[in-house]
């Protein structure tokens, strides 16, 4: 037995127990922690790996957990997070969407480890920790967009994951602005900057507006330009 691997796998156990927290934070109504403890899985997400190559001791059976982890944490607690938050006075509709984010992040995790070997340099559809991010940095921010707009951020988000959309990779394994044109970039920062003006103290989702816009609006340019 490889002891060293103890190391990676606790953390990723950590990031899906914290996603588990949020979980029950989100049935007792405590929308600052169940965010908190999302966006702490997603920082322990970004450690397991790294721990792995240190270590060396990258193997099949910690890309699984981590994918079995990631799903837990980044898929089902944001979904739950989000239906309790806004979507209850969607009722059925509400469970729907927030259930097509689980469904959708679980394909982009599946489809992330099949192509592993083959995309590089950016991530092929909306990571799903960014993903999980968006919601999550939505429900800290102080915006409230009504029950329909959330339903609409949260499919289209959905719909992102497994997209053929490429964001940045930031991971340091690719130039991270390398897939991002510059006008796309630009018009994503300045519709930021207005969201920032409106509601300061939302900084936080407003940085992950701008990733996932600009990802969006260069998908389009490049079809365009190309």
């Amino acid at each position: 037995m490889n002891y060293r691997r103890i190391v990676p796998n606790s953390i990723s156990g950590t990031s899906l127990i914290l996603g588990i927290l949020a979980i029950f934070k989100s049935f007792e109504g405590d929308f600052f922690w169940a965010p908190i403890f999302i966006i702490l899985a997603v920082l322990a997400d970004a450690c397991d790996g790294r721990a792995a190559r240190l270590l060396k001791c990258q193997g099949e059976f910690g890309v699984q957990l981590d994918s079995l982890c990631d799903l837990g944490s980044f898929g089902v607690a944001p979904a739950i997070m989000i239906y309790q938050y806004a979507l209850t006075d969607l009722g059925l509709t509400g469970q729907i969407i927030a259930g097509l984010f689980t469904f959708a992040g679980a394909m982009r995790l599946a489809r992330f480890n099949v192509n592993a070997s083959t995309v590089h340099g950016y991530f092929q559809g909306m990571p799903i920790p960014a993903g999980a991010c968006c919601l999550a940095t939505y429900v800290l921010s102080g915006f409230n967009f009504g029950a329909v707009n959330v339903a609409v951020m949260t499919f289209i988000i959905a719909i992102l994951l497994y997209s053929e959309v490429k964001f940045p990779d930031c991971k340091g394994k690719g130039n991270p602005l390398g897939p991002v044109a510059v006008l796309p970039l630009v018009i994503a920062l300045i519709i930021g900057c207005y969201l920032l003006w409106q509601n300061p103290q939302g900084w936080p989702f407003v940085l992950m507006f701008i990733y996932t816009l600009a990802g969006v609006l260069n998908f389009f340019y490049r079809m365009v330009v190309k």
